[in-house]
């Protein structure tokens, strides 16, 4: 099962994310590191990418994703997945193994995590981009990030619970069904 983090930057994605896997024993991925050299280059530079930017990116971190299956790993993936057709691609060959929480918080307390974040490649200034670029998701879930990052690692635990379980039933009863080969 894939958990993918998704909100715009500074929404804690990577903490909570951490926090969780921890949590649930899973393996953390960060989808930032994903990027090419030319993608950080860019928001280094203050500028926000596009669609043609995202597209290596997304083609990487879907391999990563299908791998994940694939291989019956569990794993916590943070990345900002902003617009509908980016999670839709991400999941493309494997919907039923990939769920989607959603941080969002006020912007006000977002701005001031990505101005007081340090060593990170992301400008402050381009917050206004992604909260533009943003299409929040409908069947997600949704989680606000004011309390402390443990908090909301247990909320989405709690809240995930259920779909843990159906998830390791399905993904078993192929398992079975395929005669114990993955």
């Amino acid at each position: 099962m894939v958990v993918v983090l998704m909100g715009v930057s500074g929404s804690g994605k990577t903490t909570i994310g951490k926090a969780l896997a921890t949590e649930l024993g899973w393996t953390f991925v960060e989808g930032d590191d994903f990027h090419p050299a030319a993608n950080v280059a860019k928001m280094q530079a203050g500028m926000p990418l596009d669609d043609a930017d995202r597209r290596p990116w997304l083609r990487a971190l879907r391999r990563r994703v299908e791998d994940a299956c694939k291989q019956r790993e569990n794993v916590v993936l943070a990345c900002s997945a902003l617009k509908h057709d980016y999670r839709e691609y991400l999941e493309q060959h494997e919907p039923e193994c990939v769920h989607y929480v959603y941080l969002h918080g006020p912007t006000e307390l977002i701005s001031r995590r990505l101005v007081s974040r340090k060593g990170h490649f992301m400008d402050p200034a381009l917050l206004q981009s992604q909260f533009d670029a943003l299409e929040p998701p409908q069947d997600a879930i949704q989680v606000d990030v004011s309390p402390a990052p443990i908090e909301i690692a247990m909320e989405i635990r709690r809240q995930l619970a259920s779909e843990i379980a159906a998830c390791s039933a399905v993904l078993n009863s192929l398992h079975s069904r395929r005669g114990g080969s993955a």
